[in-house]
This record gives C-alpha cells, structure tokens and sequence, in this order.
C-alpha cells in the first residue's frame, strides 16, 4: 500500500496539535488537510483522537552488533525501537566488537545490518588514542559525528582520549563540520574509598560532579579554539548547566543533551544491590535532578536521547549486586515516550515542548532536517501515533533482546498504537507486523542521507 490517508484529532503540525488528515505517497507525506477530508480512492485510517506525531529520532543508542549481539543486536533493537515509536536511530561506535574506529569497521557494522534494520538507522565514528589518521576516512563514509570518552569506556578496545588527541582531530572536523560527542567524565582520586560495593550512595559518591565539570570544561576549551561543533552526551550533573549556559552565549555550536533515567529516577530511590540502575554518568539525587527538569523546561537542552546501553544479566551483576563490577548501562530504547510524558505531566511539561525534543530537534542537530523530524508536505512518512492512557511495562510487552530494565514494572501513561515507517505500517496495535522496513542512514555532504 503506497498511497493512503490517515486522520486524527490531534496531529502535531507546526508545533501544535490539530484536526487534520494526511495523505501518504511512495513513502512521503504526500500532502496535508486540515480537518478531516476522505478521498473516495484512497485507503483512509480514521485514529479519530490518537496523537499523530513524527517519529521519534534517537541519536544516541548502543546496539553492539557485530560481536557483541548477544547485549544486543539490529534486530532486537530496532524492533523494539519501532515498538517504542522511535523510526530513526544513531549507532554509537562502541560496544560492537570491532568499534567503528576504521572505515573497515565501519563498512563490517554497516554489513551487519543487512536484513535486520526494522527502522532507520545512522552511526557515529568513534575517536581512540590510535585513530587520529582515521577520522577523516569515517566522515567521508557517512558518520554523523565523532565519539570519544575522556574517561574509560569500559570497553578495552575503546580507551579515552585526552586533550591531545582532540586537538589533533579538532582541525578535520572543523573542515566537514561535523560535531564531536564528548562523554564528559574526568576521572581523579578525589573520591571516598569504597566499603560496601553493593550500596548505590557509594557508586554515586565514586563519580563525582565534579568529574562532568571538568570535563565539560576542557571540552569547552576545544569548542572555543578551533570553532567546532561540540556535543556534550547525557549530561547529569546540574553543576555543568551553568557552564554551558554562558558559553552558549557565545556561540551556535555547542549542543548538550540528558536522558530519561535523569528524568525520571532520583538517587534516593534507588535500592543498594540494585545494579539495574547503574550507568556513567550515575542517576543523581531528586535535587539534582530538579535541576535538570528546569533547565529543560527552560528550553536548555538541544534535544533528549535515550542512551540505551543493554548487556546481559550476568554483566549487569544482578546476583551480586556489585555496582563496582556490573556494567553501566540502561536498557530504555523502547520507553523514551512514556517515561518523559509520565514524569513531564507532572512537572508541567506539555506535549508541544516534548515532541520536538524527540523529532525536530534531534533531525536538526543530524542535518536531517530536511526530510525528517515534522510532519511536512514532502518529508519521510515516519510517523508515530499513540494514545496519552495509563499502562504498566511488563515483560509481555519488551522487546528489547534482555528483558532487564529498570522500567520494569513502572506505571506509566503513554502507549505506541500505531508506527510508519517510511510510510509502511510497522506497529499495528501496539504489536510489530512488518519488519525490514528502515533505510541505512549515511552522511553525505549536502545530501546527508544515502537510502
């Protein structure tokens, strides 16, 4: 079915929610009518009061195939991707096995993608002590930024770099305009000694706030001297918001984004043992978190992203509840919607604010903006609908490839009905009923994308 109509109540044009009805052709948005406008040829999907949104784009996802597809892989992950509402997802170059550090690796993640992409799909190039005359290789294949860590990755193939290195690659990515994402940790000793590796204030009290500052501040230094794109990835700590704040000031170039695990669970509430909870930055206390809300609510941060970083239980340490030892990361690709929607309802956070911070803006900071991120006469028909009712996430209803999530359980309000994906049906009643239906994404100068 290549050409069709679907109608709702509340579709989010133009930055608000109206009666209108749009038209679906070979793949596009076709056209739009205000109000409801049946066309006798033409298949017609009535979602009368359902939401009509554009699809969620998540720009910062760990899926960890080749190599390590059994954390997680391209066809668990974006199944549960389309399942949550996200059509668009960025692959970071880390924690696949080998790291997207090469252009040969690169080329081996985007092989092992082939049958398996239920979404669309990009990636980013990553930046090691070793691969500074590769990063211009990555960019002319089509990576959307570069990644590095200024602390450890936790993954020996992908070890932090230092301000070296960055003013090494600094230059190329000034010439292709293209941003680096920087995991802002710098680690020191000025942390307590660890007593009982099971109590959660321990791990928060072992990676500071101070850490992300001085992060944040040397990677600021960068952003400054060369007059490059700088993102900062999942900021936690509320001490940096400030410091980014001023500099913005002074310049388009610096973007910075948080996460649902910031937004919705607080220090305070989270049990020791429970290692679910764990990831790096860590979730800080409800204070903290406060913070975060009101600089988002404030239009602070560029956009939100999920962050999605699964590994098995064993890694997790969910037996031993060793948060020392256990691997950090949230597994949350599907429930970015809810989550925020069930938090921001009650912080004052309206659906007009909410929705570009998971579509326009995210297709914004990719350079996709041209083809995605709104429902417009001419862009993608990725399209996501669903309805503002209560739902509880259980097992049944994840499909993530582990089913360990700290979401597990949580009632929520928000659930995914209905997903296009470049204008074929994908979600049909909350279930998936049509795979292999996403594009391989890649950046190509002007054009930005390669379908």
């Amino acid at each position: 079915m290549t050409n069709f109509l679907i109608y709702s109540k509340r579709c989010f044009i133009n930055n608000e929610l109206i009666e209108a009805t749009l038209h679906i052709k070979d793949k596009k948005i076709h056209s739009i009518f205000k109000g409801y406008n049946r066309l006798k040829t033409y298949p017609f999907f009535n979602y009368q009061n359902l939401i009509i949104m554009p699809g969620i784009i998540d720009a910062h996802v760990h899926i960890n195939e080749p190599g390590r597809d059994y954390w997680e892989g391209f066809h668990t992950a974006t199944k549960a991707a389309a399942c949550g509402g996200v059509t668009t997802l960025i692959d970071m170059p880390l924690n696949a096995n080998p790291v997207t550090t090469t252009v040969e690796a690169f080329k081996i993640k985007q092989k092992a993608t082939r049958d398996k992409l239920h979404v669309n799909c990009g990636f980013y190039g990553g930046v090691v002590p070793s691969n500074s005359k590769d990063i211009e290789g990555l960019l002319n294949e089509g990576v959307f930024g570069i990644k590095g860590f200024l602390s450890h990755s936790g993954i020996e193939e992908f070890p932090n770099v230092s301000k070296a290195h960055l003013e090494t690659i600094a230059p190329i990515l000034k010439k292709h305009d293209i941003p680096l994402l920087l995991h802002c940790e710098l680690e020191d000793k000025d942390v307590p000694t660890v007593i009982n590796p099971k109590s959660y204030q321990e791990y928060l009290d072992s990676r500071p706030q101070h850490w992300e500052t001085s992060a944040i501040e040397l990677a600021l230094q960068i952003q400054q001297r060369f007059d490059i794109k700088v993102h900062i990835v999942h900021l936690s700590a509320s001490e940096g918001i400030d410091i980014i704040k001023e500099r913005k000031q002074t310049t388009n170039k610096l973007t910075v984004e948080t996460c649902p695990h910031y937004l919705y669970f607080n220090s305070e509430n989270i049990p020791d043992a429970s290692t679910l909870h764990k990831c790096a930055p860590p979730i800080r206390t409800k204070h903290n978190n406060d913070l975060l809300w009101r600089y988002l609510l404030n239009d602070g941060f560029d956009f939100l992203a999920s962050d999605h970083s699964p590994a098995p239980p064993k890694i997790k340490q969910l037996e031993s509840g060793d948060f020392f030892k256990a691997w950090g990361g949230i597994s949350g690709l599907q429930f970015t919607l809810p989550i925020l929607f069930t938090e921001g309802q009650k912080r004052g956070l309206s659906l007009e604010k909410l929705i570009p911070l998971l579509t326009k803006k995210p297709a914004r900071f990719l350079g996709l903006n041209n083809r995605k991120g709104e429902l417009k006469n001419g862009f993608d028909a990725d399209i996501t609908i669903w309805d503002d009712v209560k739902d509880t996430i259980t097992e049944n209803n994840i499909e993530h490839k582990h089913k360990a999530t700290p979401y597990l359980g949580q009632k929520i309000k928000g659930k995914i009905i209905h997903v296009f994906v470049n204008g074929c049906q994908v979600v049909k009643d909350s279930k998936m009923i049509s795979e292999g239906k996403g594009t391989l994404l890649l950046k190509k100068n002007k054009d930005n994308v390669n379908d």
